[in-house]
């Protein structure tokens, strides 16, 4: 069951080795809208014998079947017939996207139009990219280096960028020539039955593509399962711990976007208001539910009040209502307990720092899981509010000496995904930038290039994606030594 302007063929089912079937436990997993809190469609819910079939699929369809062995350019033609039959539905991604995480409809059309478009770049880049070639060697008179699939591929997704981040797992996956097993989160699926149908539509063989969307014990089960070669996992630093030690017991190649807790430096040359619209406006996009938020805000003890002052006032500016209205700035939080888990830690920041603004659901909205966009001040960097990840739209404001303390202060996190400097001195964000412990630190704002490799230091993750990095992460590295050259590569 899917809603009417989705058009998905086989929501009932799941899709293992090339074939539609029906889900092992015979259950449903129902969708609920976060602005209106009803059911809105359902899927079929895989269990964990259904894991085990999905990876002997894809086992199968690795080492017995084509697709690996087959010419990189006959792989990304493929690719790019799913990217045909991606762009034609993209007002069905995007509509989907908006049902089931309440992300602005406003947003939707662009951000998945966007992550077609960076199918395409990874389809592109990987027709440049030397899977064989030859290096000089002391050793021989022939050496070659060759770049091979490194298997079957566990791909997990997160529910915050369903499309987006699964669609970039499997671009690099298949590029490679691996087998992918694609497992949605439960809460934001239909993107997936999408891509799979694209999949489909383009011809690729069975069990190179396989669907099942399960909770977490079955999710757990697929990570378990030793036919995996690798999983790509992008969620939760608990999550991403659990998988990191499963694939550590049985050498499992692995790579984990994770979550953060990333600042923003503002220097004492970036005007107060400037900053302050900068802020409030990034920390309301996806309702704060971003991996890479700039959730906390270091500025100068001088300046703080002021700040805070203007951060408030742009806040209570901020239109809150359902993600179709094209007027609405901050839509829902994705689920109950998502906003369960706002409202806890804005109750304890509030035992620890100062409330500006914010912190309450909207008055004019009595169903759906809305929060009004939250900003803290005289943070102690040392409080959960400051070192814990909320995800959602809540800002801590950090007072900080000087320069020196403002770089000190950003680093003293477990996280180390993102980061910005706001200032208009080019020079001086790239000193700061090489100084902060982050695999992403953008001028000006949350910068973000998914062309260029993206990770995190530290307990944001293991791995990169984007950029040649993003491939090379699916594969394996095997060095032949020849008497003479073989005739052909």
């Amino acid at each position: 069951m899917t809603p009417e302007d989705i058009n998905v063929k086989h929501s009932e089912e799941i899709w293992i080795g090339g074939r539609w079937l029906p889900a092992h436990s015979g259950r449903m997993i129902e969708l609920v809208s976060p602005n209106t809190e009803q059911v809105i469609g359902a899927v079929a819910e895989a269990d964990a014998s259904d894991m085990d079939a999905a990876v002997a699929a894809a086992r199968a369809a690795f080492d017995s079947g084509p697709w690996s062995r087959l010419r990189p350019a006959e792989r990304l033609a493929f690719l790019s017939r799913m990217a045909q039959h991606l762009h034609a539905r993209t007002g069905e991604i995007a509509r989907a996207w908006t049902l089931q995480m309440g992300g602005l409809a406003s947003f939707a059309g662009p951000m998945t139009a966007g992550s077609t478009m960076t199918f395409e770049q990874i389809i592109a880049a990987a027709g440049q990219f030397a899977f064989v070639e030859t290096r000089p060697s002391s050793a021989v008179r022939s050496a070659i280096v060759a770049h091979e699939p490194v298997g079957v591929v566990a791909a997990i997704a997160p529910w915050n960028g369903p499309y987006g981040i699964m669609l970039n797992k499997v671009a690099y996956a298949l590029a490679a020539g691996c087998t992918v097993i694609m497992k949605p989160s439960p809460e934001t699926p239909l993107e997936t039955y999408i891509i799979a149908e694209a999949a489909e539509a383009a011809g690729i063989p069975p069990g190179v593509v396989n669907l099942v969307c399960g909770h977490r014990e079955a999710s757990d089960h697929l990570v378990c399962n030793s036919g995996v070669d690798k999983v790509s996992f992008t969620g939760s630093t608990v999550a991403g711990k659990r998988i990191a030690s499963v694939c550590g017991e049985r050498i499992a190649r692995c790579t984990l976007e994770l979550g953060g807790k990333s600042a923003a430096i503002v220097r004492d040359d970036f005007p107060t208001d400037a900053a302050a619209k900068l802020l409030s406006g990034t920390i309301t996009l996806m309702s704060g539910q971003v991996c890479a938020m700039l959730s906390r805000v270091l500025v100068s003890r001088r300046r703080h009040d002021e700040l805070a002052e203007a951060i408030a006032h742009e806040m209570k500016q901020v239109i809150i209502g359902h993600s179709d209205d094209p007027n609405t700035q901050l839509g829902p939080l994705a689920m109950k307990r998502q906003l369960g888990r706002v409202e806890m830690y804005i109750e304890d920041g509030k035992r620890t720092a100062a409330l500006v603004t914010g912190g309450r659901r909207p008055q004019h909205l009595s169903r759906g899981y809305f929060i009004e966009p939250t900003l803290f001040a005289a943070v102690d960097n040392a409080s959960r509010i400051a070192q814990e990840e909320i995800f959602g739209p809540v800002l801590s404001l950090i007072p900080v000496d000087d320069e020196e303390d403002a770089i000190r202060i950003a680093n003293e996190s477990h996280y180390g995904l993102n980061g910005s400097v706001l200032t208009h001195d080019a020079d001086a964000a790239y000193r700061i930038a090489r100084r902060m412990r982050t695999g992403a630190v953008g001028q000006n704002g949350l910068r973000m290039d998914f062309g260029l490799p993206y990770g995190g230091f530290k307990q944001s993750g293991l791995g990169r994606e984007g950029g040649i990095e993003g491939l090379a992460a699916f594969l394996e590295t095997k060095t032949i030594l020849l008497d003479d050259a073989p005739t052909a590569l």
